[in-house]
């Protein structure tokens, strides 16, 4: 591969890694996947969250997302992701054995829904905080409508090695200490992320079609790919366009990340502020909750952003406070489709590839992000999810055009040092084919995902729900025909029914009136001060 510019902070950063190699194999990985269950026919499943899976309010691998009908799966945060994708096929091997006739959904655009106050918002019991989670579900159908919260995703979560931030705050003689240093490179990665999260819309980007009546009849710009499919010929991943999250009371809050105190303030503010439509339709309605408050965001996690920075809570404190008081410990990347090819949606390769991207993204300079370059960032992401694969398309660099194909080819470059190094440590070339496969994919744009559900719909003459009934039924019998062994399903049963028990002991012995529950809540964020 051709070499290419690096930085003299990138190179010398990456000299002081050489000499340090083992670091590298102490990352941490972690996923969440989120899938819709479905019936035979491909319609939402309409039954409770199984209690075979345990209690969704406390069982650490398997809950629900914003629907009853939307399951989350989440491993443990693990060195090698080669792990972390078995932990996360297990789990689908032993949600198999409980499911019945229903399926997991296999892309991240939904199946064919019902009416809109048909779609069931997820129950958590009767404590305190599982009302919490209910009400809050309640004000998103209520600010964004639930159609919009049966969209699925990958999240993939990841961590350079603590003892790494103290190496490189000396080498570089930076007076911060170690948390604010940490906390510093954790905000320039996200920098940068937003500079090149367009290069994982093109490469990764899975979902250029759906389902005629997501839209609800709304008007939209998309053409019709059959009478019941709308797509864009070159869309990337619609799951991220303008069409998803539309929300004006967020459309003010763009944190430019220059650094963690201005984006824990943005965030607290708008936790903190009313939003007029909000407040004329007040918190309660005929009594009932409907939403938290009536500001800007109910809670912070409302905040719909493509990567967050995160630190591990502790019970009961808010990602703020967390954030606030002991920094940044991870980020979580949230713009990731789910490939319907694959049977959890996420490959080992694709996770390899993150890995170098994140690194390349960390350690590379990030100069501060002025307003012109934002919105940059933005237009080029959303220029890439909705014609990424068009012939010849042009981005935005430093204000002058330039080709995505040019400008892919040349980052590739560029995180191939970092696959380079990733290899070196593991003693493998697993990186480095990463690599090489995503740059074929800049090469030919047939080779996307997004062009592969095309590809197979028209091969097929199938609608997008067929299309994604058939992967799912593909996933589900290969799930099918490979039980876990007996001592992993009985560690997963253990685990179910130990959060049941779990969830009944925290509603016996729950005391307080919900109301001041939800009031000390809110004002726990408001005390923060940085």
């Amino acid at each position: 591969m051709k070499e290419y510019t690096l930085s003299d902070l990138l190179n010398r950063r990456l000299s002081l890694l050489g000499n340090h190699l083992p670091l590298l194999k102490q990352c941490l990985h972690g996923i969440e996947r989120e899938c819709l269950r479905v019936t035979a026919e491909g319609r939402l499943a309409q039954t409770p969250h199984p209690e075979a899976l345990g209690s969704a309010l406390t069982n650490e691998q398997i809950t629900t997302d914003y629907s009853e009908s939307l399951l989350e799966f989440i491993t443990p945060a693990l060195a090698d992701p080669a792990e972390v994708l078995d932990n996360l096929e297990q789990v689908h091997r032993f949600v198999y054995t409980q499911l019945g006739d229903e399926y997991l959904w296999s892309p991240s655009m939904p199946c064919a829904l019902p009416a809109e106050e048909d779609i069931p918002i997820a129950e958590y019991g009767t404590s305190n905080i599982g009302k919490l989670k209910h009400v809050y579900r309640k004000g998103l159908a209520l600010r964004y409508g639930r159609t919009m919260q049966c969209i699925a995703g990958i999240h993939y979560n990841f961590s350079l090695p603590e003892a790494l931030w103290p190496l490189l705050r000396q080498d570089e003689a930076s007076a911060e200490s170690d948390r604010d240093y940490q906390s510093a490179a954790y905000i320039a990665l996200i920098r940068n992320f937003r500079r090149y999260s367009w290069l994982l819309m093109y490469l990764f980007g899975a979902s250029p079609a759906l389902d005629k009546g997501f839209l609800r009849g709304r008007a939209h710009q998309l053409e019709e790919l059959d009478g019941e499919t709308l797509y864009l010929p070159y869309a990337t991943s619609l799951r991220m366009s303008d069409l998803g999250y539309q929300s004006n009371a967020q459309a003010g809050l763009t944190p430019c990340y220059n650094n963690l105190a201005s984006y824990t303030d943005s965030l607290r503010k708008a936790v903190g502020t009313p939003y007029p439509p909000y407040v004329e339709v007040g918190t309660h309605v005929d009594g009932e909750w409907v939403q938290l408050n009536t500001n800007i965001l109910q809670i912070e996690n409302e905040y719909y952003s493509n990567i967050r920075p995160k630190r591990v809570t502790y019970t009961g404190e808010r990602p703020i406070q967390a954030l606030t008081a002991r920094g940044v410990q991870y980020v979580e990347v949230r713009c990731l489709d789910i490939n319907p090819f694959l049977p959890v949606g996420i490959d080992l390769t694709e996770a390899r590839f993150l890995d170098a991207f994140l690194l390349f993204c960390a350690l590379d300079e990030s100069p501060q992000l002025e307003n012109g370059e934002c919105n940059q960032c933005s237009g080029n992401f959303l220029s890439v999810v909705k014609e990424g694969r068009r012939p010849g398309l042009e981005l935005q660099r430093d204000g002058q055009p330039i080709t995505l194909k040019a400008w892919a080819s040349e980052l590739l470059g560029r995180i191939g040092q970092l696959a380079e190094l990733l290899d070196r440590a593991h003693g493998s070339d697993e990186h480095a084919t990463a690599l090489a496969e995503q740059q074929a994919k800049v090469d030919d744009p047939e080779l996307t995902p997004s062009a592969q559900v095309l590809a197979r719909m028209t091969e097929h003459d199938e609608t997008f729900v067929k299309f994604a009934l058939r992967q799912s039924q593909l996933h589900a019998d290969n799930f099918r025909q490979q039980p876990l062994p007996a001592e992993r399903q009985q560690a997963f049963e253990t685990l179910a029914r130990d959060s049941l028990a779990e969830q009944s002991r925290l509603e016996q012995q729950e005391v307080g009136d919900f109301d001041l529950f939800v009031g000390a809540y809110q004002a726990s964020i408001l005390a923060i001060s940085n």
